[in-house]
């Protein structure tokens, strides 16, 4: 989850300052975390804990109370505060900014098919508790099988092998056309906050990558909701390529002790998990 991470960060400062080039810092003083990262610290908890739909809502909220000023769109905002967890129909992007830990949990050991459709089931339990309009929870499962195809790209011919295989997946399952270039949307993309105009985007954004800084600095280029973008480019490349430990290094040190205990929680989790899957239920236990 380290690449949404990053992506929020390098995107904090772009979202309503766009700049349509790759030539800019990658990190400065004034970036800083957002209501991104917030909500996918959130969502890896609550996958921690067992990933039932009842822990996504309590620890959004929980994180969401926590973290109450920074920056959540008006619903979710109201969503947190409120007494109740019913979900909205939003269709909006926060489904899949925030999925990315769900991408992480099917090992790939796993048959393809049974993990595709683990990771892919999962999203949409993290996606539907409050975004549970179809294009919502679309977005988010996108996202998390974009992640989990990349995963399995283990050299550079595989990375290439995996992204033509993904490109395709994405287009037939879940129909979101991806046959367009950065240089062609660059100039007239504006900002967006959907998920039919942001996960398509992001998604390019990393199929004409070469590395995972290339895939953010892509993404960044385009404008229009740019930490929310990153966000999705960074979690897929992070997946695909890892990440340069000066980079990890970097965005760690923008990170509160609340954030970084829950990402070493996470990794700690992803080290020592066996899944056990049992009448439909994802289940897993500490070895």
């Amino acid at each position: 989850m380290l690449g949404a991470i990053i992506g929020d960060i390098v995107g904090s400062i772009y979202e309503f300052d766009n700049i349509k080039t790759k030539d800019f810092n990658l990190f400065t003083n004034e970036m800083f975390f957002t209501d991104d990262t917030v909500m996918t610290i959130a969502i890896a908890e609550a996958i921690i804990e067992g990933g039932k739909p009842r822990y996504f809502a309590e620890y959004m909220k929980l994180y969401g109370y926590l973290y109450l000023d920074i920056g959540y769109g008006t619903s979710f905002a109201k969503w947190i505060t409120s007494k109740e967890s019913k979900p909205y129909n939003s269709w909006g992007n926060g489904s899949a900014m925030r999925v990315s830990p769900c991408g992480w949990v099917s090992k790939l050991s796993e048959p393809f098919e049974e993990g595709l459709k683990l990771t892919e089931d999962l999203a949409k339990k993290s996606a539907e508790v409050t975004h549970n309009h179809p294009e919502g929870i679309k977005g988010a499962q996108a996202t998390a099988a974009a992640i989990f195809f990349m995963r399995h790209g283990k050299s550079k011919n595989a990375i290439e092998e995996y992204k033509n295989k993904l490109k395709d997946y994405i287009q037939n399952k879940y129909k979101y056309d991806l046959n367009f270039t950065l240089n062609e949307i660059r100039p007239s993309y504006a900002f967006n906050e959907s998920c039919q105009k942001t996960v398509p985007q992001a998604i390019v954004s990393f199929l004409e990558s070469e590395n995972f800084e290339d895939a953010i600095r892509n993404v960044i280029s385009i404008g229009g909701d740019s930490d929310t973008l990153a966000a999705i480019t960074g979690s897929i490349a992070e997946a695909a390529y890892g990440i340069p430990e000066d980079i990890k290094n970097k965005a760690i040190s923008y990170l509160d002790n609340e954030i970084k205990e829950v990402y070493n929680s996470w990794i700690n989790f992803l080290d020592s998990k066996k899944l056990i899957f049992k009448k439909g239920e994802i289940k897993w236990k500490i070895i």
